[in-house]
Formats: C-alpha cells, structure tokens, sequence
C-alpha cells in the first residue's frame, strides 16, 4: 500500500518536513517515491509548497494520506 505522509529533514528542533510518496511499510525517512512538497511548521505563518497535480495523481492511484497531510491538503483545497 502507498502512502503520503511527512518526512523530516530538519534538524534537532529545527523540524522541516517533505511531503512524499513512501510505501507505508518503510520508515519515516526511508526510500520514497516521490517528493511531492515541502512543510515549514516553524514559519510563522506557516510554509506549504505542494505540487497539487502530482498529489491529485497518487490519490487518484489509490494513495492514502496520512492525518497532517490530509489536513494540509484541505487547506490548499486539493482533498475535500
């Protein structure tokens, strides 16, 4: 099964996070598909940058999000 979920690049308690394509075995940092975007929490607000097309590509495929990134598709209105 496939899956879109965050993996982090940032340091210690800098957290930076890319949006990828993982299959839903492998840990969190391991060998993806895909990067799809990016995700700054510590911004202020908030930085998102997510190629929308490729998303709508996995989750036409059959790509299961996980909680955050479905929240954040909501916000940029790519998942209803």
């Amino acid at each position: 099964m496939v899956t879109m979920r965050l993996a982090r690049i940032g340091s210690k308690k800098r957290p930076y996070y890319r949006i990828v394509v993982i299959e839903k075995r492998r840990a969190r940092n391991g060998r993806f598909l895909e990067i799809l975007g990016q995700y700054n929490p510590i911004a202020n607000p908030t930085q998102v940058e997510i190629n929308s097309e490729r998303a709508q590509y996995w989750l036409s495929k059959g790509a299961e999000p996980s909680e955050t990134v479905r929240s954040i598709l909501r916000k940029k209105e790519i998942v209803k």
